[in-house]
């Protein structure tokens, strides 16, 4: 199986002002996935469809090897979920949740619980309504990992925790991956922190895949020209053009895609001069690809 997950021209409205629309997209098996997108791009529910949660109008949709939502209970058994939101009952203890979760699932292992949840300074006698937002947060953690899942579902996992917890909280994730080989989709709109985690990104906008990529080749791949006597009309490139501007003159910014060093000759071929590439980090990148998918470019 070499992905864990598979989305094939899946489509689903949820409302008359939003869509998903034809959307494609892959997360090879042991990747970790950021799945990056502005609030209200579609993270959320595309996430609902591929664990069962919800159906879409039409497509297909593999976890695990197995078709969603048919498959569900099957591909559920081996996944660890951590929702957007707390869904805990919160009259409950740590200790009584983690008894609950254990439950539902024969991987479950008690061990790695109790060391998780002395790792993360939690107390079996704590009420769930009564815990901070990073408590909350990394109880949710414990009970995803202590499953041992084959594929970590998190929605915004770290949306909201302060820096210590959020280091806590990752480092975790990045050790159990690292220990037993395991695919994460993780969505998030905070760029930085998935540059340092992940292998594969996808940038959603608007309901569409605007791009998907390994990491190494969105961190290397798109870059910013500074280019002087460019042509009115450009002809085909050996890069995709995200966008233009004028920043002095006749000198002007390119925002391009699928840059490589031996492509600077192109410029001279056609009159023009190449005066500076200039690398971006990873959230200018995702700002330079939704920018061209906003202004009906192609990225």
């Amino acid at each position: 199986m070499s992905d864990a997950i598979a989305l094939k021209h899946v489509a689903y409205r949820p409302a008359k002002e939003f869509a998903i629309r034809d959307l494609s997209m892959t997360v090879p098996t042991g990747a970790i996935y950021g799945f990056l997108g502005p609030n209200g791009s579609g993270k959320t529910t595309t996430i609902k469809l591929l664990l069962g949660m919800l159906e879409a109008a039409r497509g297909v949709i593999e976890v695990l090897g197995h078709t969603i939502p048919q498959g569900a209970p099957q591909a559920l058994a081996r996944i660890g979920y951590v929702p957007e939101r707390l869904h805990l009952y919160g009259s409950l203890t740590v200790g009584e949740i983690m008894d609950y979760h254990r439950a539902f699932y024969a991987t479950w292992d008690a061990g790695r619980a109790a060391e998780l949840r002395g790792q993360f300074s939690l107390r079996t006698e704590q009420k769930i309504e009564r815990l901070s937002k990073g408590e909350s947060g990394k109880l949710m953690m414990l009970l995803a990992l202590a499953t041992q899942p084959e594929l970590l579902v998190l929605d915004e996992p770290t949306d909201g925790l302060d820096p210590v917890v959020r280091r806590d909280v990752l480092a975790a994730l990045v050790e159990y991956v690292s220990a037993r080989n395991a695919t994460v989709l993780v969505s998030s709109h905070l760029v930085h922190e998935q540059e340092r985690i992940c292998d594969w990104v996808g940038v959603m906008d608007d309901g569409a895949l605007v791009a998907e990529m390994p990491m190494h080749t969105f961190r290397s791949g798109i870059k910013r020209l500074r280019v002087s006597g460019a042509p009115p009309v450009v002809p085909a490139a050996p890069f995709t053009i995200l966008g233009r501007t004028v920043t002095a003159g006749a000198e002007k910014e390119w925002g391009v895609r699928g840059w490589q060093p031996e492509m600077a000759a192109w410029f001279t071929a056609q009159g023009a001069t190449l005066r500076e590439v200039i690398d971006l980090d990873l959230e200018e990148s995702f700002v330079e690809l939704l920018s061209t998918a906003r202004s009906g470019g192609t990225a």
